[in-house]
């Protein structure tokens, strides 16, 4: 799935997205250093993989961001 790097706070290593619908999704730093990246910035397209589903009503749908990384072509 891809999104767009919407916030990144580097003391925490985690931050959010914003999916294609404009969804704001949160990720920790577990799900940042999954990745391998060393510093993400707003506005840069990420490939992120997701776990959960949607059963929680909440704005997140109970989906967790289990890994954001560097969208490539």
């Amino acid at each position: 799935m891809q999104a767009t790097a919407y916030t990144y706070d580097a003391q925490t290593r985690s931050g959010s997205v914003l999916l294609d619908d404009g969804t704001p999704l949160p990720f920790d730093a577990a799900a940042f250093d999954a990745g391998g990246l060393r510093l993400l910035r707003p506005g840069q397209r990420v490939r992120i993989e997701v776990e959960g589903g949607a059963d929680s009503g909440t704005e997140t749908d109970g989906r967790r961001i289990v890994l954001v990384t560097l969208q490539t072509f």
